[in-house]
């Protein structure tokens, strides 16, 4: 069987997490968590980065740093993960759901005034496949309602937006290093902190709302609980074996894209001569190559393909069920029936192919050759 994702190692994992080990140090925020932090705010620009456990931790930080409390609205697309909305439920918000774009998973932009309201807090863009949401629109219409706005860039390590990091254009950005993603450590995820205003309690946050982190600076000669917060620090363990990854990180970027682009170009014929649609990149954005996707007719076609690419010895996977149709949300109290339907469009036709650093070229053959003898082409 052909898996839908493999983990990669490169080489240096159980090196670093052996010199790790030897240091006597492996709880949180040693050396590897330092130089992951050196690592993206070097390479990136970004003002202040945090590693975290997951990326379901640095969005429920970004929730605490909004200030999200009961009655406050956030914006947020229907169509992603449970954790980009989790976080924001268990502050008390009520969530509220925007369509997704015609052309692509993402969420529309173009709707995004129509949902504001007096209580609406924050604004959540998530970078469906690592491909960038239209932020100059999402920054323009969240500056003029003074709205904070978080990005949920998951699968978007290493993916710009005219030029710019994604992650690093909101007042704050959360990242995944899950086994899923292009970079990753098992389990791990990333804040970063662009509004200087965040910096400081950030730390605190990040420290079980402790001032730890300024007592080990020498900033304060003790350190005690000062506000709310949590245990958001991954082990030294998980960061030695994140850093092995990330300096790879071109070399993983590189082949995963000659991967997605040998896709593509296999499988060109099928929106043409079966009306399958193939990943649309708009202009603005660049593609890290985290996912390759079609999006069949009908949900029935899509199922039939799962199951024909399973007989094959392929593993293809559909993707998120729309969150507004979710038992959890209809059955809130407050509970307003929407219509989404290009996020229920997505539901039902997207199917991702096999994607990972050592996918060979005959078993990419063998993928797009099994897809097309489903198509009959």
């Amino acid at each position: 069987m052909i898996p839908f994702n493999k983990p990669w190692l490169s080489g240096n994992e159980l090196i670093y997490i052996a010199e790790a080990i030897r240091s006597g140090k492996i709880s949180g925020n040693g050396s590897f968590t330092r130089k992951c932090h050196d690592f993206f705010e070097q390479k990136h620009g970004f003002r202040k980065c945090l590693l975290t456990t997951s990326c379901t931790d640095a969005l429920e930080m970004a929730a605490i740093l909004c200030d999200i409390g009961p009655g406050d609205e956030v914006i947020m697309p229907s169509y992603t993960f449970v954790s980009t909305a989790n976080a924001f439920v268990l502050r008390g918000a009520r969530i509220v759901f925007a369509d997704s774009r015609t052309d692509h998973p993402g969420m529309d932009e173009t709707k995004l005034e129509e949902l504001i309201t007096s209580r609406t807090k924050a604004i959540v863009a998530v970078h469906y496949a690592g491909v960038a949401c239209d932020m100059d629109r999402i920054l323009e219409v969240a500056a003029k309602r003074n709205l904070f706005v978080v990005e949920d860039a998951a699968q978007a390590v290493d993916s710009y937006y005219k030029g710019r990091p994604l992650g690093g254009l909101g007042h704050l950005g959360c990242f995944s290093f899950h086994e899923t993603k292009n970079i990753q450590c098992g389990e791990g995820g990333m804040l970063v902190v662009n509004d200087d205003r965040f910096i400081r309690r950030s730390e605190i946050i990040w420290e079980k709302g402790t001032n730890r982190a300024e007592f080990y600076r020498g900033e304060v000669n003790k350190y005690g609980w000062v506000d709310i917060g949590s245990s958001f620090l991954p082990s030294e363990v998980s960061a030695a074996f994140l850093f092995a990854q990330l300096e790879k990180m071109e070399e993983i970027q590189q082949k995963r894209n000659k991967i997605w682009h040998g896709y593509f170009e296999g499988l060109e014929l099928l929106e043409e001569k079966r009306g399958v649609r193939m990943p649309v990149l708009p202009s603005y954005s660049t593609n890290n190559a985290h996912m390759f996707y079609l999006v069949c007719k009908d949900g029935r076609e899509r199922d039939d393909l799962i199951s024909f690419l399973k007989l094959k010895g392929i593993l293809s996977v559909f993707h998120y069920l729309s969150l507004h149709r979710s038992p959890y949300y209809s059955g809130l109290p407050d509970y307003i029936q929407e219509s989404l339907p290009n996020s229920d469009y997505y539901d039902e036709r997207l199917v991702r192919l096999p994607l990972f650093y050592e996918l060979t070229d005959a078993d990419l053959s063998l993928i797009i050759d099994s897809v097309l003898e489903f198509y009959r082409i």
